[in-house]
């Protein structure tokens, strides 16, 4: 896809406090439980690589409010189910930072855990853990033809951000209906886990280390095309999920901790870079 992310991050920050944003993108007809600006869906083996590179900490579950289709109850909530287990997705976590994306002030608004704050880039473009679904961003939407970040930003913002408006023919991640499941939908095997207070952690995005770590686990052992978690690679899987400790999880503490503080996007190298963030090249690097 040929687009234009300079100065921009709109598919990677929660813009909306400064524009008159839409509802933020989803799929389907169900309603998120959390509010989550453009969470971006993983698929299993993105999952695994997380979890195999020590950055489990960085990922978090998504369910949903069961509006049309299958449901469980779950501690008094319906929610949506496959085969009366609740369907999940696991995705990366968004925490405050310090950002200036559109040449606007700098604002605390929830960012990407992997984006840099002060060149709005990503820190793991093009490693081994680069999510398929950012890689092939926004050619799903386009694919769909489904309004996409970039063009939601030239209408708020100004500017030329998508420069090509045909989608790759070749869409690795792109998956609905049956074959998604055990792919990049998932089933929770165990809905009596979810009864200690989980979806008021969930929709309040105070979601515990065990929390995310039980549903990392359960996606990362499960197979494709069913909703069969294989029970020692879960156990192996939540046991180094609710143990990881990187530099995204550090720095997520620190950034709740100072969001009262005037912005500053250069504390990007004091709060993730120092406890060992990859680097980025900046824009002029690009050009050059």
């Amino acid at each position: 896809m040929e687009v234009d992310c300079e100065n921009c991050a709109g598919c990677c920050v929660d813009w909306r406090p400064l524009a008159d944003v839409p509802d933020h993108e989803r799929r389907g007809p169900q309603r998120p439980l959390d509010d989550t600006y453009n969470l971006v869906p993983l698929t299993r083996e993105d999952v695994r690589a997380f979890l195999d590179a020590g950055l489990a900490d960085a990922l978090t579950p998504r369910l949903w409010e069961a509006r049309d289709g299958p449901s469980v109850e779950v501690d008094g909530r319906e929610v949506a189910a496959i085969a009366g287990k609740p369907a999940f997705f696991v995705g990366i976590r968004k925490v405050p930072k310090p950002v200036a994306p559109f040449d606007a002030d700098a604002s605390w608004l929830p960012s990407c855990a992997f984006l840099d704050p002060e060149t709005l880039q990503c820190r793991i473009h093009d490693s081994d853990v680069y999510p398929a679904e950012c890689a092939e961003y926004p050619g799903h939407n386009l694919a769909l033809d489904v309004d996409t970040e970039c063009e939601r930003v030239e209408r708020h913002v100004g500017g030329d951000r998508l420069l090509g408006d045909d989608p790759p023919a070749e869409q690795s991640s792109l998956l609905f209906g049956p074959e998604a499941v055990g792919e990049k939908v998932f089933a929770y095997p165990d809905p009596d886990d979810l009864t200690d207070g989980f979806f008021d952690r969930l929709t309040a995005g105070d979601l515990t280390d065990e929390d995310r770590a039980r549903f990392v686990a359960v996606a990362a052992a499960s197979a494709p095309g069913t909703t069969a978690v294989e029970p020692n690679k879960r156990e192996r899987a939540y046991e180094t999920a609710v143990n990881a400790d990187s530099w995204v999880g550090a720095a997520a503490r620190e950034w709740r901790e100072r969001a009262a503080d005037d912005p500053d996007p250069e504390l990007g190298a004091v709060v993730e870079e120092s406890r060992g963030a990859p680097g980025t090249p900046g824009w002029d690097a690009l050009d050059s």
